[in-house]
C-alpha cells in the first residue's frame, strides 16, 4: 500500500475566514496600539448594547473584554413564517505593558467599536531584595 500526498484545494474566501478564525478568542477582533501616552485597544462589537452585553475589567496587568450577542428576527407572511437567530459569547485578554495605570481606564463605544484607553507611565523600578543563603 502506498500513501499518496494530495494538495488540499483552495477554499473559497468565506470558508477560509471561517476556518482561519481564532477559536480561543471567540472571534473577537482586537487591535492595540500606542497613542501618545495611552495604550489604545479597539474591539469590533457590532450590534450589541454595551450597557448590558459587555463586561470590561482590569486586573493583574490584564485587560479582560467579554461580550454576549443575541439577535432574533421573525418574518410573518401570508404564505409562511421565517425566523433566524444568532448568538454567542466572545472574550479576549490583552496584556498591559509595564507602567499601565489600571485605575484610570476609559472606554467608549460607537459605530460598533469598543475603544479602551489605558494611560502608560514610566515603568516602576523594581527594588531588589538580597536573599541570604544559609549553609546546611
Amino acid at each position: 500500500m502506498t500513501l499518496v500526498h494530495r494538495e488540499r484545494p483552495e477554499l473559497p474566501d468565506l470558508f477560509r475566514r471561517f476556518f482561519d478564525a481564532d477559536w480561543d478568542s471567540g472571534w473577537l477582533r482586537v487591535e492595540e496600539f500606542r497613542d501618545g501616552e495611552d495604550l489604545v485597544v479597539r474591539a469590533e462589537l457590532p450590534g450589541i448594547d454595551p450597557d448590558k452585553d459587555v463586561e470590561l475589567t482590569v486586573g493583574d496587568g490584564v485587560l479582560h473584554i467579554a461580550a454576549h450577542r443575541e439577535e432574533k428576527s421573525e418574518q410573518k407572511a401570508k404564505d409562511g413564517y421565517h425566523t433566524e437567530f444568532r448568538y454567542g459569547s466572545f472574550a479576549r485578554k490583552v496584556m498591559l505593558p509595564a507602567g499601565a495605570d489600571a485605575t484610570v481606564v476609559h472606554a467608549t463605544y460607537g459605530d460598533g467599536v469598543l475603544e479602551v484607553r489605558v494611560p502608560i507611565g514610566p515603568p516602576e523600578k523594581e527594588s531588589l531584595t538580597r536573599v541570604p543563603i544559609m549553609r546546611s
